[in-house]
């Protein structure tokens, strides 16, 4: 039995939970995990799964990580599209662009779909993302004390994995550690497009003076996503991969992987970008 919850993220379901050989019927909650489709201009352009909530800064941070937006300004209206069935509308986001010229589908299938794919990989690729993007030059340099508070501060905005545990989190922060925003997502590729689109709708991109923490690990879209929005610090608690490590070194990222302050065992790798961080 599938009980509604009154948070659009959470779903309560009866479940069995066994204690040893003890078992008892009870309710638990789970995250949602629901389709949101992206158009822009009325033309679909992708299909994501996510989990419902901050759905604008989803929108945004996509198309503005997949380059088909580059300001703020460019955006003329943002919202879920109105259609006969209240729960589709609640999955569908469309944004309209004051200039129809950015509306090109043989662009987006050229640069959305495969750039989202599971098939970028090789120096060939990363030199195309690094030819489409600035350069990080940020002389932001950041304590590795300050470091070590990020993984609580980014818990502390995590509400509803604190009633779940199924989520990823990103979170932007300034030099000093205080924690601009948080968003919270299944995919943790949504969840920094959540929290850059935030930032892009907010006129605080490039973010040449933040920093980007995650819940889980740095894959290559993760670090793509923060070159194009000129994150100078990427750090997370779980590994990076290869290609995020190749992608960090070649456009001036710094990247921090398992950055873990548990009961005194302090610990942090820096995978690229190491004159960013100082004692």
């Amino acid at each position: 039995m599938v009980h509604s919850s009154a948070d659009p993220a959470i779903q309560t379901e009866q479940i069995i939970r066994y204690a040893g050989d003890e078992a008892e019927p009870r309710l638990d909650r789970v995250a949602v995990e629901e389709p949101l489709e992206i158009r822009l201009a009325g033309c679909s352009v992708a299909v994501t799964m996510r989990t419902p909530g901050d759905d604008l800064d989803l929108a945004a941070g996509f198309l503005f990580t997949e380059r088909a937006l580059q300001s703020p300004d460019q955006i003329g209206s943002l919202a879920h599209c109105p259609t006969d069935d209240a729960a589709s509308a609640a999955n569908i986001v469309n944004l309209n662009p004051v200039d129809p010229g950015l509306v090109d589908p043989a662009r987006w299938q050229r640069a959305f779909f495969v750039a989202s794919s599971c098939g970028i990989c090789g120096k060939d690729s990363i030199a195309a993302v690094r030819q489409d993007s600035t350069p990080i030059t940020s002389d932001l340099s950041v304590a590795a004390d300050m470091l070590y508070r990020l993984p609580d501060a980014l818990r502390a905005g995590q509400e509803v994995f604190g009633r779940t545990g199924g989520l990823h989190a990103a979170g932007l922060f300034d030099a000093a550690g205080q924690r601009l925003a948080v968003r919270e997502d299944v995919g943790r590729h949504n969840a920094v497009d959540k929290v850059i689109g935030h930032a892009f709708r907010q006129g605080m991109v490039p973010l040449t003076e933040c920093l980007l923490m995650v819940s889980g690990r740095l894959s290559f879209e993760v670090v793509q996503k923060a070159l194009i929005a000129g994150i100078p610090i990427v750090a997370a608690v779980s590994a990076p991969s290869s290609l995020a490590v190749d992608l960090a070194r070649e456009s001036g990222m710094t990247l921090v992987g398992f950055l873990r302050a548990e009961s005194g065992h302090r610990r942090f790798n820096v995978y690229a970008g190491e004159g960013r961080i100082h004692a």
